[in-house]
């Protein structure tokens, strides 16, 4: 905000006086705060540091010890400069002892070896510093209104770090409190350069106090956190290229080592909309589990360059370079019955079971990135060391999930009250302390936590119905209405894994269908229905049932009393034995046997024909894959 000496000596009125630097030329950097006229020797105890200080001499001491002792005086109480206009006391130049004693305390001494009316440089400077402070609360104003804009429209954590950086012009870094970077934005400079090594680097950036700057690395930082729940740390670098102005001699630290005051308003500004942004969803995903979303939708929307999305990653702590990758989807077979009308419990499902595979991970020991990738599904992407752990890792992610699942059902059914999410100590965190219950491993009852669950077949009575409540993966039929676990081929390129996850999805989907439990469903279970759930948006595929079925499907849409699709569907299903059928579509035979024949008139089929019957069959898995939403 104020203009440096060196700045006040270009001013025209200055140059008019001919200026020449005769000592303390290190200290031209130096800000002046004010410009003051001086003719008394003792006007250090008038001045509060930062003032450039004018006098013609003829107030000052004669001796050489009353000028050292003046200097020093004015160094003591941190003038900016001091300027001596020849002529009046001096002739030639100042005396050798002001100049040894001003360059010794590193002060700017100036001799002005023409007369110059003090009132024009008076006037020219502080107008040069009303304009500069004009321009700082203009500025100052827009950073506020900014903020404040972005706080009413609940902007993401990348938006406001945006902004940040295109308001100051310097690269912006938001870490976690492990020094984890969840978010950055290099103001134009290179993102690699700025995080390399960024956690070693990040620890020996450490300012006295909630704001403040560290002249040794070059970094203005500030705590985020609200209501005592800190979280993470803002950090902004100054100047934006990172060169530290070089250290006079005899000074300890940098000259001018504070950023503007506007850049402290910003980054204090930020780092509250960012605390505020968070308070705002605290009940929703934390910040970690945002970036991950951000970075796997990336992946399959191809919104972002692969450098980028590792690079993000990478600073994330999640190495997504030279690694195999597996795309994994995990969903409920079913859809809530419990969410329709009440999209509330959808998401405290869908958060549930995003926790769950973060947990499951972690047991696993696996690294990756993991999130909920649309309103059902919780997507993963796996990084292994080789592909010689595909295999192992995905079997122990599936039995980490089961295990943190049946835990969570264990407590409830043991617990005998409403249902208390089970979440670990940094969702409490997130939850900014709001947590009205919070269940850790150690509290679980020991019968519950060292539960095993028998064979399926073990189960009968009372002791199914007891299972059912326990296991989440069981429906009180016993049919499998748990989890789907489906995993896509592994690929050894982050430009790839977008095919590992899209496949993971499509196998989730088909999987839906396979009433088989399988832990981990991949490309080779979903069968031949399977294969038709994933080409379900083929045209060709539309076609060939429309070209099978669809004279049968507008009879029945004229006759809905009738419904000769589920007649023939049982004949299919029944191997075309016709009196199965009939007992499965709950007619007798000689009605059956009707419908049959009034079925291969409105298709002109012969339904004793194998080939005819399997071309039916398959129209029918097609219809339904294409029906299936």
């Amino acid at each position: 905000m104020f203009p440096t000496v060196r700045e006040v000596l270009s001013l025209d009125p200055v140059r008019h006086g001919t200026p020449r630097v005769v000592a303390g030329e290190a200290g031209l950097d130096g800000r002046v705060r004010w410009v003051h006229v001086a003719e008394v020797p003792d006007i250090a105890s008038l001045l509060g540091g930062g003032e450039l200080v004018l006098t013609t001499g003829i107030g000052l001491p004669a001796d050489d010890a009353g000028l050292r002792a003046f200097i020093g005086d004015l160094a003591d109480v941190g003038v900016s400069g001091l300027v001596v206009e020849l002529g009046r006391r001096y002739g030639s130049g100042v005396p050798r002892v002001m100049i040894a004693a001003a360059e010794r305390r590193g002060l700017p001494l100036v001799e002005l070896r023409r007369a110059t009316p003090f009132v024009r440089i008076t006037e020219a400077v502080h107008a040069l510093i009303v304009d500069a402070q004009l321009t700082e609360l203009r500025a100052t104003e827009e950073i506020h209104q900014r903020f404040t804009d972005l706080s009413v429209e609940g902007a993401d954590a990348a938006e406001v770090i945006r902004q940040a950086a295109d308001l100051s012009g310097c690269p912006v870094v938001l870490e976690n409190l492990s020094r984890q970077v969840l978010g950055y934005d290099p103001a134009g400079e290179s993102a690699e350069l700025l995080l390399d090594g960024w956690e070693q680097h990040s620890r020996r950036i450490r300012p006295a106090g909630r704001t403040a700057y560290d002249p040794d690395s070059g970094w203005l930082v500030t705590v985020v956190g609200a209501r005592g729940q800190d979280w993470g740390r803002l950090l902004m670098r100054w100047p934006a290229s990172g060169e530290l102005p070089t250290r006079p001699a005899g000074e300890s630290t940098p000259p001018n080592a504070g950023p503007p005051t506007r850049l402290t308003i910003l980054v204090e500004r930020a780092a509250s909309t960012l605390a505020l942004g968070r308070l705002i969803r605290r009940d929703a995903e934390g910040l970690e589990r945002q970036i991950h979303r951000t970075l796997l939708t990336a992946l399959l929307d191809h919104s972002r360059p692969v450098d980028e999305v590792a690079l993000r990653a990478k600073a994330l702590g999640v190495v997504l370079d030279r690694r195999h990758l597996v795309g994994v989807l995990v969903r409920h077979r079913a859809d809530d019955p419990a969410a329709e009308g009440r999209p509330e419990d959808g998401q405290a499902r869908l958060r549930d079971l995003s926790e769950a595979v973060g947990q499951a991970l972690r047991e696993a020991k696996l690294t990756g990135l993991t999130s909920a990738v649309d309103d059902n599904s919780v997507g993963a992407l796996l990084a292994l060391p080789d592909p010689a752990a595909e295999d192992r890792a995905l079997s122990a992610f599936a039995s980490a999930l089961r295990r943190v699942r049946l835990d969570t059902g264990a407590v409830r059914a043991t617990a005998g009250v409403e249902p208390t999410r089970v979440t670990s100590s940094a969702d409490s965190a997130r939850a900014g302390g709001q947590v009205s219950r919070t269940v850790s491993g150690s509290e679980l009852p020991r019968a519950a936590a060292s539960f095993e669950v028998p064979p399926r077949a073990a189960f009968g009575g009372e002791g199914a119905r007891v299972a059912n409540a326990v296991d989440p993966a069981r429906t009180a039929g016993g049919a499998p209405n748990g989890l789907i676990v489906a995993a896509g081929s592994g690929v050894s390129s982050l430009r790839e894994a977008r095919r590992s996850l899209v496949e993971a999805r499509q196998i989730a989907e088909a999987a839906r269908r396979d009433r088989r439990d399988l832990p981990v469903f991949r490309l080779p279970h979903v069968g031949l229905a399977g294969l038709l759930h994933l080409l379900r948006d083929e045209p060709r595929l539309q076609t060939f049932v429309e070209r099978e079925l669809g004279a049968l499907l507008e009879y029945d849409a004229r006759h809905p009393r009738e419904q000769l699709l589920d007649t023939l569907r049982a004949y299919l299903e029944q191997g075309r034995n016709k009196t199965a059928g009939a007992a499965a579509a709950h007619l007798s035979r000689p009605a059956f046997y009707e419908r049959l024949a009034r079925i291969a008139r409105i298709l002109d089929v012969d339904l004793d024909s194998v080939e005819a019957c399997l071309s039916l069959h398959v129209a029918l898995l097609a219809l339904e894959a294409v029906r299936t939403p």
